[in-house]
């Protein structure tokens, strides 16, 4: 269904809100993971890790929709905080297995307390039926739009 015209694509905001709910959520999980060292862009990465068993820098990038050069830095500094190991794949050797260390573990055990804290804080105004609605009307457009991501977790959500 087409919604908007040239005509009417003054009166959207949908793209800048969506865009606003991201920057802001990124900006709440940024301080609320400061005392332990990393960025919400480090904390996607091993929350995706923890939650979804995603193991290789190349599954990361779709995940986070991040190039492979980025993602190498992101790594290198996780690495460098003692949270994650590269090691060569027994199966391939030219493919790399990403691991949490014990202290990455320890931290990605956290992180679902931590997330939790920040969508309440970014979410807490809304009712429960409300938000319930949101996420359904968020991921039918994400699936409307070919989201692979989001097409792969439809049938595990």
């Amino acid at each position: 269904m087409k919604h908007f015209t040239p005509d009417n694509f003054h009166n959207c905001r949908l793209g800048l809100l969506l865009g606003r709910a991201a920057i802001l959520k990124d900006k709440i999980i940024d301080t609320h993971m400061e005392p332990h060292g990393i960025t919400a862009a480090q904390f996607k990465v091993l929350i995706i890790m923890a939650q979804f068993g995603v193991d290789t820098p190349a599954e990361l990038c779709r995940h986070l929709s991040l190039d492979s050069g980025s993602m190498t830095r992101m790594l290198d500094r996780l690495e460098q905080k003692g949270l994650l190991d590269r090691k060569r794949s027994a199966l391939d050797r030219r493919q790399v297995q990403l691991v949490l260390t014990d202290d990455g573990q320890r931290l990605a055990d956290r992180l679902p307390y931590i997330g939790a804290e920040a969508l309440n804080q970014l979410a807490g105004a809304l009712e429960p039926d409300e938000l319930q609605t949101l996420e359904k009307l968020l991921k039918k457009m994400l699936i409307a739009a070919g989201d692979p991501i989001t097409l792969q977790r439809v049938g595990k959500a």
